[in-house]
Formats: C-alpha cells, structure tokens, sequence
C-alpha cells in the first residue's frame, strides 16, 4: 500500500531542504508517494526549471502563487488552498519545513482534516515572540504528530513545553544539503570568476529579515558596519527583493558605495560563495548554519538565533544591528571549535524519511 505525502513549501530555503527528503522518497517507489505543494510565498526569479534541476527535484504539482499582503491575510489564503488541495489528494501524511506562513497553514490545514503532520525542524526556539517565525514554530509544533528536531536543543525546548510524544532528533537536513552540494558547488559554479573574488579574500552578506529591513534604524546601523568591513576588504551583497526595496525606500542604496550588489544567486553559486568566504555577515537561519557547516565565521545581525550551537562553539558571533559590533567582530575574527557536529550525521532525510514510513 502507497504512503502519499504531501510537502508544503514556499520559500527558497524550503525547497533546498525538501530537495534531500525527496531523494529519499524517490528510494521508495511503491511505498511512498510525494506530492509537493508550493504557496508562492517567496517569488524568487531564479525558482524557475533551472533551479529545481540544480537541486534534483521535480516541479511542484501546485503552485498557489500567494504572495504579499499581511501576515494574516497571507496565511488565511493559503490555508484555503490548502484544505483543498488536502481534500482532493486525501494524503497520509503533510509534511512542513521551518517556520514560514506556509509552514503554520500547512499544518492547520492538515490538523483540521485530521491528516496526520510531520514538522522538519521542530522544536527550534529563539525565544523572541515579537518574530512571526517563533509564533509559526511553536504553533506549528502544538499540533504536529511527528516533531523531526535537529539537535538535542530543540529536543529540550519541546520536553520544556511538554512535548515529549513523537519527538525524535534526526539531525539537520541542511547538513545533508551541505555535504551532498558543496562538491557540485565546487565543479560548476564560476561565480568567483564572474564577481572577480579571490577565495578567502572578500566577505559575503545577506540580510532580509523583516526586522532588520523594515526597521530603518537596524537597516542604517547594518548598511553603516557593512561599508565599514568593505573599507578593509570586499563585501558582496546578493540583494533580497524586500532589501532592495527597503533601501530605495530609506535613500540608502547609494550609501553602499564599494559593495558588491548582486540579484539574488541560484543555490550553488552561494554555496560556492560561502564555501570561499572569510567571513559571512547575515541574519538568515539558514547562512548561520551553512557558515557553521563549512567552518567559515560568521557575523550575524540579530539579536538571538534559534542556531545556539553554533554561538556556544565560537563559529558564530551576534551583534544584532550595531555598526560598531559589526565592524569589531569583523576586526577580531577567529575560528571556533573545529570537528564538532552537533547537527547529526549528515543522514537526516533518511531518517525522517524512515519515521514516516514506521509511524
């Protein structure tokens, strides 16, 4: 008898993670069944054939194409296509990533047909409820039957919320990811040749939080630290739609003079970018821990992470969005503890590929 799953995705990074777990499924012909669902909650330009053939996973089955709006009116919108498409598919399983809007109404979709939810990346915490990411995750969590943590962290965070059913830590997928593309990394990309780089000479940031780039005083304080590190050496700067937007809004594009600004970078070519880097400034989850991963330090520009391990190893320093702690973690950068990995063995996606399967 066939398990049909459907995965819920709708963001860029989702789609990275899903990739590994769909290699799994595809394992498994006869027993499993994946249906992938995209909302359209980030449009990305460079989601296109391209991309899903770089990462080795066929194109989404539905594509809800919603985008933009508040939180509530986004996620009410896609929890109504999403109850249809559950309706229509009668899956066994709803399989969610993160902490997205598409994340929470996959999972209240799904809970309220009463399809059982299996949640990546369950029990992360950063313990900020003013982020909509920390409500997503929690709510998410509550109403998940299988909660598929990445480490031994977030396995405490649900015991300390009384979670304790269903709970199983099966590493990070993202280290899956790591391992399986930093070598096609390294064969195709020519990006270093393209942006002129040297390895190990240049330091590459992101930034696209709402936190920081709706707020103008965080988003002056991060273009002020990133203009004092590209004084000492390059800055590359691959800019989020929501960035780009925010810094015209805020007259602030012209003040990073001497960064190198690109449109946002297909999935290897970032890769190959971190992989090279000395340094990564960003505030995204998942750089965190791809700069952890492949031993780089990073900087990042929030105030907390839901990524401590990264912290308490001394791979990753937080600044939150001070120009002045920017620059003088930058100034003192050093490696943290090599050869520790707290975020499994690279085998996640089979893993919870297995839970699934035995559940």
């Amino acid at each position: 008898m066939t398990c049909k799953i459907v995965t819920i995705v709708g963001a860029r990074p989702q789609f990275i993670k899903a990739a590994a777990v769909s290699r799994e499924i595809l394992k498994h012909p006869g027993r499993l069944e994946e249906v992938i669902v995209h909302t359209g909650q980030h449009y990305d330009p460079n989601m296109s054939q391209v991309f899903f053939d770089e990462l080795e996973i066929p194109l989404p089955k539905y594509n809800l194409e919603i985008s933009g709006g508040g939180h509530g009116a986004m996620t009410g919108r896609m929890l109504e296509g999403i109850e249809q498409i559950l309706l229509d598919e009668r899956p066994d399983w709803v399989l969610i990533y993160g902490d997205t809007n598409s994340t929470l109404a996959g999972a209240l979709a799904a809970a309220k047909l009463h399809i059982p939810v299996a949640h990546v990346e369950a029990g992360l915490r950063s313990f900020n409820m003013h982020m909509p990411e920390e409500i997503n995750r929690i709510l998410a969590d509550r109403v998940s039957t299988l909660l598929l943590c990445p480490t031994e962290i977030a396995m405490r965070n649900l015991a300390d919320e009384g979670i304790r059913k269903g709970v199983s830590n099966v590493g990070d997928v993202m280290y899956d990811v790591s391992l399986y593309f930093r070598g096609l990394a390294a064969r195709r990309s020519t990006i270093l040749a393209h942006l002129g780089l040297t390895s190990s000479r240049y330091v590459l940031a992101t930034c696209h939080r709402a936190e920081n780039t709706d707020d103008p005083a965080r988003l002056r304080e991060i273009v002020a630290g990133l203009q004092g590190i590209a004084r000492k050496t390059t800055v590359v700067l691959p800019l989020h739609p929501r960035t780009r937007q925010a810094l015209v809004s805020q007259q602030l594009l012209c003040s990073l003079e001497g960064v190198v600004l690109t449109e946002p970078l297909p999935f290897l070519d970032m890769i190959s970018l971190e992989l090279s880097a000395a340094a990564i400034v960003t505030d995204s989850g998942g750089v965190q821990k791809e700069a952890f991963f492949f031993q780089v330090p990073c900087i990042t520009v929030r105030d907390e992470t839901e990524w401590v391990e990264s912290v308490d190893l001394g791979w990753n320093t937080l600044v939150g969005a001070s120009q002045v702690r920017i620059v003088d973690a930058f100034d003192n950068l050093s490696g943290g503890t090599p050869n520790v990995f707290p975020y499994g063995d690279g085998a996640a996606a089979g893993k919870i590929v297995h839970a699934i399967l035995t559940n």
